[in-house]
């Protein structure tokens, strides 16, 4: 195998560069390469090392390959201790990205210069760990202790001026890498400059009272997470330590966080993300051309996929019945886009540009009949989208993908509705189609490979998290939702708030509780649901009124200052009201209901066993194909807190003994509801869990 770093001298400068494509991480090769090269350094006749990076980027972090693994020798603080113990300065230079274990290298070398336009980071506690190979001592030491805990905790990315204003490099370049490493190490020769360590470097000063309140912001803005309050504190608590015990420290508190359930839920999501799209059924199916998107409707959805498409270089066509619904269809995509440019997403002139040439507005169906892809995006009805996929099937091009965007309906009637079925797919989009990253591909009965293999390509263009899902009413998400949330309204009826539900939740680590998201969609939304379903309700069923009550009061949520909660001036974010407590009263009275307390670890105990049991129907039955992609959805459609994993990764942690002991014991209560999945059954009988079921 090659070495990835490479030595070479240059008069009196050794010249040291990393080439580990494609982001030259931090592999085990690579530490062990930095070893040997440093040795040569310090063996030969040398007097400076200017350390480098081949490509594209410095080091962009740890090699994910070795995630999940026993840490291989050498060490990478072993490895920094060594470059910044060499008695001749070695000066580093960074391009592209310099993050994490990247970062932490570059501030083991003496000087560092940085090419413009090139950024530096911390991002480990987005995997719920700390800079473990020094970071936490030595960024405080160059840039302050408020600034590097900002950087750290923050996992933002910094730009090469405020790396310069804040003292992390010394330099600034607009030459290639290694001329600016040269450049910088001649003028230190010329200057007789000797290694400038920064464990050296005196400890930065601790104002309390200012730590206390970043420390306090930052746990508030990081809830039930602990690793960026643990990098905080290892940074503090390095300042009054000498630097190697401080070191040692560092080393202790990555160790519990890199031990920890948070660790490993989050390293479940960062893999499940890339897994999510890669289905073994697909390999080697190619899709089919996706460069013009059609789209009908030009509603809020359909605006936000219109948006969606043009930012990532699509063309779009959109279809509204008539020209004043075109008209404010093409104001409502304006309005995003400027939203876009005031954001700093996109140019003024670029989006000038979308406008003139990448989007088409037209109320004819026949404007269509150049697209790849046509995606219908109406009215949540089964006979408006057959309607449309009637025209559709009329005026589309052979060959041409037709995707519905239903939240629930069944894919394979309208699929029904055309002449090519083998061509029809769902395309789940989530509000807003332009932020959320979350796409639904459903896979219909006749729908052939390189249809849904088009369905994946266009996530990739879009910059989604595809899911594959079956036909089933709701698909993976909004199936799952409906359970849990039904939940959550047992709950109510036989006791519990819905403000104390939602604040369970929240501490859980829920972006938001059930009612406060049904107050931000519309209580309307899950009026029509109920009416849809209502045919079809098993009268064993429990339904409660009260949510169609506060509908029938034109009590819709935000958009009408009243719902669950109240929204005005005083409480713009909502308030609980005491009107909705009545409602529930009378209603739990009406049905001789015996109203008994629930504790907030009840209710998490029973929305979760809910949320998981639905999860493992849905991968039982084939909707969803594995557990991660259940994960997935939940994480990126539905604000499951990521650093829990996803529900089912959840539920390995709990334990699926556990699970299925709550559900047994709520079907004592309701036999109807709380009906366990068979392959929750089958894998607590068979002392597995549903990681074993994505092939971990």
């Amino acid at each position: 195998m090659t070495n990835p770093v490479s030595y070479e001298t240059q008069g009196e400068i050794a010249v040291i560069c990393i080439a580990n494509p494609p982001v030259n991480a931090a592999s085990q090769a690579v530490r062990a390469g930095l070893v040997e090269a440093f040795n040569r350094f310090d063996d030969g006749p040398a007097k400076i090392a200017v350390l480098y990076a081949a490509g594209r980027t410095f080091v962009a972090g740890a090699d994910i390959s070795e995630f999940g693994k026993p840490l291989k020798d050498p060490g990478l603080p072993s490895v920094i201790k060594h470059i910044e113990a060499q008695k001749k300065p070695v000066v580093c230079v960074i391009h592209g990205t310099a993050l994490g274990g990247g970062l932490e290298i570059a501030l083991g070398c003496h000087y560092r210069v940085m090419l413009r336009g090139a950024r530096l980071g911390m991002p480990e506690v987005l995997l719920g760990i700390l800079p473990g190979a020094g970071g936490t001592q030595r960024l405080p030491r160059l840039s302050g202790l408020l600034p590097a805990i900002d950087i750290i905790t923050s996992a933002r990315q910094v730009p090469a001026q405020e790396a310069m204003e804040l003292g992390i490099v010394d330099a600034l370049s607009d030459e290639e890498p290694l001329t600016a490493g040269l450049n910088l190490a001649t003028e230190l020769l010329v200057k007789a400059a000797g290694p400038r360590r920064v464990s050296e470097m005196p400890a930065p000063a601790v104002d309390q009272a200012a730590i206390d309140a970043l420390r306090a912001k930052v746990a508030k803005a990081n809830r039930g997470q602990i690793a960026q309050v643990t990098a905080l504190d290892s940074a503090v608590q390095g300042t009054a330590l000498p630097f190697d015990d401080a070191l040692t420290n560092e080393r202790r508190l990555f160790m519990t966080l890199y031990n920890s359930p948070q660790h490993a839920a989050l390293v479940h999501a960062f893999f499940g993300e890339r897994q999510v799209a890669q289905l073994p059924e697909l390999k080697g199916v190619q899709p089919r051309p996706l460069a013009h998107v059609g789209v009908i409707g030009g509603g809020t959805m359909g605006g936000g996929i219109a948006v969606a498409s043009l930012l990532n270089k699509l063309t779009v066509t959109l279809v509204e019945r008539d020209q004043p619904a075109a008209d404010k269809a093409r104001a409502g995509i304006e309005k995003m886009l400027a939203d876009s440019v005031k954001r700093g997403k996109l140019s003024a002139e670029k989006r000038d540009a979308l406008l003139k040439d990448a989007l088409t507005t037209a109320t004819d169906y026949e404007a269509l009949a150049k697209a790849d892809v046509i995606i219908e995006a109406v009215f949540e009805s089964m006979d408006v989208k057959k309607e449309v996929f009637g025209h559709i099937d009329r005026v589309a091009k052979p060959g041409a993908v037709l995707a519905t965007n239903t939240s629930y309906l069944d894919v394979n009637e309208i699929a029904a509705a055309t002449s090519r079925p083998a061509d029809v797919l769902g395309l789940h989009f989530f509000s807003p189609a332009h932020v959320m990253k979350l796409l639904e591909i459903v896979e219909a009965d006749k729908t052939a490979p390189e249809v849904l293999a088009t369905g994946f390509a266009l996530a990739k263009a879009l910059k989604k998290v595809p899911v594959r899902a079956g036909v089933c009413d709701g698909f993976i998400g909004n199936r799952i939702l409906k359970t849990y949330r039904t939940a959550a309204d047992h709950m109510v009826l036989d006791g519990a708030s819905p403000f104390q539900i939602d604040r369970a939740l929240v501490n859980f680590g829920l972006a938001m509780g059930p009612y406060a998201v049904g107050d931000l969609a519309g209580i309307d939304i899950g009026y029509m649901t109920r009416q849809r379903l209502l045919p079809t309700k098993d009268p064993r069923e429990r339904w409660g009124d009260w949510a169609d009550k506060l509908y029938e009061l034109g009590r819709l949520g935000r958009k009408t200052g009243r719902g669950y909660y109240i929204y005005d001036d005083q409480s713009p974010r909502g308030r609980p009201d005491p009107e909705v407590d009545e409602i529930i009263a009378e209603e739990r009275a009406r049905r001789g209901i015996n109203v008994r307390e629930f504790t907030d670890d009840e209710i998490v105990e029973r929305y979760m066993a809910a949320m998981i049991n639905e999860s493992a129907k849905v991968v039982g039955e084939g909707i969803a194909a594995r557990p991660l992609d259940v994960d997935m959805t939940l994480l990126f459609g539905y604000g499951f807190p990521r650093w829990r994993g996803g529900p089912l990764h959840y539920a390995d942690q709990i334990g699926l003994d556990k699970v299925l002991a709550t559900i047994r014991t709520a079907a004592q209560e309701d036999p109807y509801f709380w009906q366990p999945a068979p392959l929750l059954e089958q894998l607590v009988a068979e002392g597995r869990t549903f990681a074993s079921l994505n092939g971990e």
